[in-house]
Parts: C-alpha cells; sequence; structure tokens
C-alpha cells in the first residue's frame, strides 16, 4: 500500500520545485511568488489610513501619496512603438472575416479561431530604415477544427490583410483562456481527483471552477514512450498545468496532461 502522503494524483508541494525538477522533458517553468511579506513598521490606523514609523522611531499620520495618472493612450502608435489598445481591436476585426469566423473552431468549441496573441510585426527590409514605415500587426489564431495555427498580418494604415500563413504540429505558449479551459476539464474529469482532494485538504474548501487557482502552463509533446492516449499531442494542442492555491500551497499535477484539441486528460508514467 502506497503512504498516505501519497494517496493523490496530486500532491500538495511547497515553493516552485515542482516546475524544475521530477521530469528530464521539462526545460523549466518560472513560477510566481507569494505574495510579500509584511513591511516593518507599517500598519493601519482605525480609520484605515497608513501609519508608518519615522527616522525619530515615533509614529505618525502620513499624507496620501499622490499618484499621476498614466497618459493617454494613442489610438495609433508610432513607428516602433508597442501596438496600442485601439490597434490590436482592429487589427483582430481585420483579420477575423466572415469566412474565418464560420470555419474555425477555439478551444470551448465553439465558432470562430482561438486568440493566441497580437504582436507588431517586424518591418520589411526595405523599410528598417524607413521612420514612417506603415505599422502592420501580426495575429496568431489557433484552429481547433483542425489543428493548424493561422499567423495574419495586417496593414493597420490600408486596413488590408498582407499575408496569411498556416501552420500544423506548431505549438506556440498557451493562453490564458486555454489554461483556464484546460483547468475546467482536469478538474470535471476523474483523473483531477486528486486535485480536488489536495485542494481541500490545503483550504477545506471543495475545488469547482479555476478561478479559485492561480495557473501556469507548459506545452506538451508527446515522446517516446508516451501513453497511447497521449500520442496525438504535438499534433494536438496539450498542455501540462502548474496550479496553485490562491495564498496557498502549490499542487502537484505534471504527471496529468490535458489534450485540449480531444478535450480529454492523460496521465503520464
Amino acid at each position: 500500500m502506497r503512504k498516505i502522503v501519497h494517496r493523490h494524483l496530486g500532491k500538495v508541494v511547497a515553493g516552485a520545485a515542482i516546475a524544475v525538477a521530477g521530469t528530464a522533458v521539462m526545460i523549466g517553468v518560472t513560477l510566481p511568488g507569494s505574495a510579500g511579506a509584511e513591511e516593518q513598521g507599517g500598519g493601519l490606523q482605525a480609520d484605515g489610513t497608513a501609519r508608518q514609523t519615522g527616522q525619530d522611531g515615533q509614529g505618525g499620520a502620513v499624507r496620501p501619496g499622490v499618484v499621476g495618472g498614466a497618459p493617454a493612450e494613442g489610438r495609433k502608435g508610432k513607428g516602433r512603438d508597442p501596438l496600442t489598445d485601439d490597434e490590436m481591436r482592429r487589427a483582430e476585426r481585420i483579420a477575423v472575416n466572415r469566412a474565418l469566423f464560420d470555419s474555425s473552431e477555439n478551444v470551448e468549441g465553439a465558432r470562430g479561431p482561438q486568440r493566441i496573441g497580437v504582436d507588431l510585426a517586424e518591418p520589411d527590409t526595405a523599410d528598417l530604415d524607413n521612420p514612417n514605415a506603415p505599422r502592420r500587426a501580426d495575429i496568431t489564431f489557433y484552429d481547433y477544427k483542425d489543428d493548424t495555427l493561422v499567423t495574419k498580418t495586417v496593414d493597420l494604415d490600408t486596413g488590408k490583410v498582407d499575408r496569411t500563413g498556416v501552420q500544423h504540429g506548431v505549438q506556440p505558449p498557451i493562453s490564458r483562456d486555454e489554461m483556464t479551459e484546460a483547468a475546467q476539464l482536469l478538474i470535471a474529469d476523474p483523473l483531477g481527483a486528486g486535485l480536488k482532494a489536495d485542494f481541500k485538504d490545503a483550504t477545506g474548501k471543495e475545488l469547482t471552477s479555476p478561478d479559485q487557482l492561480m495557473l501556469n502552463s507548459m506545452v506538451y509533446r508527446a515522446t517516446s514512450g508516451a501513453p497511447a492516449a497521449l500520442g496525438a499531442c504535438g499534433e494536438h494542442r496539450c498542455v501540462r498545468l502548474f496550479p496553485k492555491v490562491k495564498n496557498g500551497p502549490w499542487i502537484d499535477s505534471r504527471d496529468l496532461v490535458i489534450d485540449l484539441s480531444a478535450r480529454k486528460v492523460g496521465k503520464l508514467g
């Protein structure tokens, strides 16, 4: 009989060690740390305002700090400035035409491709030294209907799509929406029982939603000796999750893989 500390598929572990130990195929994942400790000398007064200790060691009310407002973001950037929010929204509207929307599926199986990212496109060679070169955006989508990565380059000046690229077997980093869906599938699957048990051990509460966790992830590709259920990973969009209880410990679920394309959960080893 296994020892009681190993009774779950995913055992609660402390710190970020789970992201770098225990498997040769992992490159390394940077996991977010815990909240910072309370600084010495700070505190709250009865009315909720901040109290600080001065150089003389005496406490005293401190005037509220003044935070300057962020400068207004222009609707259009210049040169190699990062894309503005307006530019990103416009680029996506241009890229997702009716034909693409109707023929593709997102991570939830609904119509429309899954957006992965929007980035400022590299300038053409002829425009490298041109300060007035047209601004272009690369919009990357994953189409779960046929497991293709679609990249469209949009000219933000003309409002037209300059280039379209379609690739198979290419797996960019997992987006936030995909992580959330992967966690939802894991929570609902019988193989997620260990995750839920460990969450309850740590919090005393039932795990019912990805919103109760902080999530990090890694794309998983099938290697030699992988279970048959995970053999399509790489062609399919597959992910390993590194969940953390909010304000609590990490939960080890490294041996579980969520195939987002097939909407199934498999186990390594």
